[in-house]
Formats: C-alpha cells, sequence, structure tokens
C-alpha cells in the first residue's frame, strides 16, 4: 500500500502496532470529535458514530487519501466503561469485570472524501475474566497500564493473565478488528495485497 494512501485518524499506539503487524504503511492523523454519549444511544451506535466522524473528518481535510478511524468500548450489564478517570474509577471498573463476561465493542470506519466512498462496521468479542484478589487489582493498578485504557485493561499487555475466555476477534479487544479492516480495504480497492511486514 502506498503510505500516502491511509491515514489513520487516532493516536492509538496499539491501532498503529496492529496495522504494522499487517504490514500496511499509514501517517497518523488523529481526529478530535465530541465523543458524548448520546441518550437512546446503543454501545454499537456509539462506536460506530464516533468511527464515522472522525473518519470524514480526517478525509474531507485529505480528500485524495483513505481515513481510517476506530472507536472501542467495554460493555458489561449493559454499561459502557470507557477510559478510567484515575485510580479510583479503574478499580472499580476491574471489579466489575472480575468473574465475569464482559462484551467489547469496536466501530471502525474508512472514509474517501474525494469519492464519498466509505465502509464501516461494528465488531463485538466476547471476554470473560478470572475471578480477580483485590491484590490482583492492586498490583496490576500499580503498574500504570490501564489508565488509557477502555475498561481499564490491556489484554496484549500485563492483563492477560486476567482472561479465562475470550469468543471473537482478539485483535478487537486490543483496539482494531484487522481482519474486517483488511477485508473492507480490499472490497474498496484500497489494497490489492496485504503482505505481512
Amino acid at each position: 500500500m502506498d503510505s500516502q494512501l491511509l491515514i489513520l485518524a487516532s493516536a492509538s499506539p496499539r491501532r498503529q502496532e496492529l496495522l504494522s503487524s499487517a504490514g500496511i504503511s499509514f501517517e497518523v492523523l488523529p481526529s478530535e470529535v465530541d465523543e458524548e454519549f448520546q441518550e437512546g444511544e446503543t454501545p454499537e451506535e456509539y462506536v460506530a458514530r464516533l468511527a464515522r466522524r472522525k473518519a470524514e473528518k480526517a478525509g474531507e481535510k485529505h480528500r485524495d487519501r483513505w481515513a481510517l478511524a476506530a472507536d472501542t468500548v467495554v460493555v458489561i450489564d449493559g454499561r459502557i466503561l470507557g477510559k478510567p478517570g484515575g485510580r479510583q474509577e479503574a478499580k472499580e471498573m476491574l471489579g466489575m469485570l472480575s468473574d465475569q463476561e464482559h462484551r467489547v465493542i469496536t466501530g471502525f470506519c474508512l472514509f474517501r472524501g474525494d469519492s464519498g466512498k466509505s465502509r464501516e462496521g461494528t465488531i463485538t468479542t466476547r471476554v470473560r475474566f478470572k475471578n480477580l484478589s483485590s491484590r490482583e487489582i492492586d498490583g496490576y493498578l500499580d503498574t500504570g497500564e490501564p489508565f488509557d485504557k477502555a475498561g481499564a485493561y490491556a489484554i496484549q499487555g500485563k492483563a492477560a493473565f486476567m482472561v479465562k475466555e475470550i469468543r471473537g476477534s482478539y485483535t478487537n479487544v486490543v483496539g482494531l478488528p484487522l481482519t474486517e479492516v483488511i477485508e473492507a480495504l480490499q472490497e474498496l480497492g484500497a489494497v490489492d495485497d496485504v503482505r505481512k511486514a
């Protein structure tokens, strides 16, 4: 893929690592939008709307290039868990997830301004945590890892020991459903053959 072709409208290092691992060249140009939840909106509608707005904003600025945006949330018992505001909130989130199944939902959107073409999708993965002791939670919080992660954990990091079961896309839990994104790029003709780096 031409390095001028894809804009990643996200500052997420995890999304950057996933795209790089697939051999896709991209430029990081984060796109900021209002992330307020709208009344009556489902988690799927929420992440899809944010991804679409971010991709369109980036794609309108750079009209001759594809823009990719994504947004991920953790959902348990109908409650959306975004990034924790501090240690206490992160501790509460991990306590909620302990010994329970939750959903990780990512909305993604590819958009090109000059043609108006787009593809979007919403992917859900089910994750079950082991029963976490207070000591395990505090130890994980002490690493500093949870504080910029939806749901206060990173499955690809030090939280791997917490995950008892996963059903669905692993890369979705990391932050980008790579299979579906690459398929969308191929359907759009944005990439002919994605080779491993």
